[in-house]
């Protein structure tokens, strides 16, 4: 009887989600360090403003989950996971960033700098890999753990998944739009901003597809926070060390679009379904 009690006044203290509260706490603690980043002159060298933008997004969710809404994190996914699980990661983050790298200088599109080897790669990964594994977990705490639950709860599986995207990928508009203007792939600020918003929506969003698919499959903030590291520091020691040619972009928003339209079409995404009773 008195558990009974304790779950009613539980759910009377509870409020219904609502994804515009919810999002104005997150981004109105998260954007202003991207925000800064994105107008700071380059050379300043503000990336690690980026970093704890994505731990405040564990921030944000915490305050909206615990205090707004009162709903908690029992399902956000607190399980180690399996060792192949891990692997699978590893391999997929390695697939999207090394392949593409080995092929360029295997087909001499791309030359490795002179006194680059495999082990000042790693040491590169190393290092950042451990330094972005909280981050990361900031990220798939908030985006995954969090909000898609919750979306999942209130649209069809796909309408969730998309709208997860989406919001996922608008979130990183600041850094999105400064990669774009120091690229230079317009011939202005405006037509550059409006290119990288182009080139980068669909690749972007399925990229998201892939994300929630890690967590969906394993249930587990662990991995999906290994492989979002992964991810991220795969990408940024062999762009640091070996450097990028012009196979790797392409690769990656193929890799990325192709796999996360196949997951988002033929994935199992039943597990996610459970949510709506949780």
């Amino acid at each position: 009887m008195e558990t009974v009690i304790r779950e009613t006044q539980k759910i009377e203290t509870q409020r219904p989600f609502s994804l515009t509260i919810y999002l104005f706490i997150v981004f109105g603690l998260s954007w202003p360090l991207q925000l800064v980043f994105a107008l700071s002159d380059e050379s300043l060298n503000l990336g690690y403003l980026n970093l704890i933008s994505m731990v405040m997004v564990t921030v944000g969710t915490f305050i909206a989950g615990r205090y707004v809404f009162r709903d908690g994190f029992k399902h956000a996914g607190w399980r180690w996971g399996k060792p192949t699980q891990y692997l699978w990661t590893f391999g997929l983050a390695l697939f999207i960033f090394a392949v593409p790298s080995m092929l360029e200088n295997l087909f001499g599109l791309h030359t490795v700098p002179a006194g680059i080897s495999a082990g000042a790669v790693l040491a590169s990964f190393a290092t950042s890999f451990l330094i972005t594994l909280i981050p990361g977990f900031g990220e798939e705490f908030g985006w995954r753990g969090y909000m898609l639950r919750h979306l999942v709860k209130r649209y069809s599986t796909w309408k969730a998944i998309l709208v997860h995207a989406f919001i996922w990928w608008a979130w990183h508009l600041p850094v999105i739009f400064t990669i774009g203007i120091r690229q230079g792939i317009g011939t202005n600020a405006a037509e550059s901003i409006l290119l990288i918003t182009l080139i980068t929506l669909i690749p972007s969003m399925m990229n998201a597809v892939i994300f929630a698919y890690v967590w969906t499959a394993t249930k587990s903030l662990a991995v999906a926070s290994v492989y979002h590291s992964a991810y991220d520091e795969v990408r940024d020691a062999i762009e640091k060390t070996v450097g990028f040619g012009p196979l790797v972009s392409l690769w990656e928003m193929a890799v990325t679009t192709l796999f996360g339209a196949f997951l988002l079409w033929k994935g199992n995404w039943k597990p996610l379904t459970e949510e709506k009773n949780n």
